[in-house]
């Protein structure tokens, strides 16, 4: 079976302005003659491969504990576009993953440097979709993500931000971006994946 791991490593992994980045501390080691190693971690829930949840933006919004796991797991589609996507991209997205397989066009992953605009993000609240993935650290303009992630989090899209799609072609996969289950937080790491569904034996 193949799988594609679409994660960032942590504590190499971009971090969006202004977030602290990850540490980690060692607090046990083998080589001191400790009986084990063991190591504490400090890092924003944004930090590398992650996702947002509604309560990010909204603070009546659900929490990454609070959503369905369907969201985050299931047949999803990757397509690459660079630049900014406009409500026209966006529905020509969408219209190329139901033509390819109707049930990944729930979850659509977007490799290259692509800025989903305000425009593109009402087309996919529109849809009803589960996720929109993207390879950069906000799935909106960097200088201004904040109305994007409004219209998209207020639709209950979950966003899989900093991945990485570059070795992976266009097509049809069976995404798993389950967050880990940080009650009450605003997003999540998470260690994304995914399978070529030919590929399953």
């Amino acid at each position: 079976m193949k799988i594609y791991d679409i994660s960032q490593e942590l504590f190499g992994c971009c971090v969006f302005p202004g977030d602290p980045a990850p540490k980690k501390e060692t607090l046990l080691k083998i080589a001191d003659g400790k009986p084990c190693n063991l190591s504490a971690l400090s890092m924003c829930a944004h930090n590398g491969t992650h996702v947002d949840a509604p309560y990010h933006f909204y603070n009546d919004g659900k929490t990454i504990d609070e959503i369905n796991l369907e969201r985050f797991v299931g047949p999803a589609y990757v397509v690459e576009h660079n630049g900014t996507l406009d409500s026209q991209d966006a529905s020509a997205i969408l219209e190329k993953a139901k033509a390819a397989d109707e049930r990944c066009a729930k979850r659509i992953l977007i490799k290259g440097k692509a800025v989903v605009s305000a425009q593109a993000a009402e087309v996919f609240a529109r849809a009803g979709i589960f996720l929109v993935g993207n390879e950069s650290q906000t799935v909106g303009p960097e200088n201004a993500p904040m109305e994007v992630h409004l219209k998209l989090l207020g639709a209950e899209i979950v966003l899989l931000e900093g991945i990485r799609l570059s070795h992976i072609p266009e097509g049809v996969y069976l995404l798993n971006a389950a967050p880990i289950n940080l009650g009450g937080c605003d997003g999540a790491p998470c260690r994304a994946i995914l399978i070529d569904p030919n590929d399953i034996p």
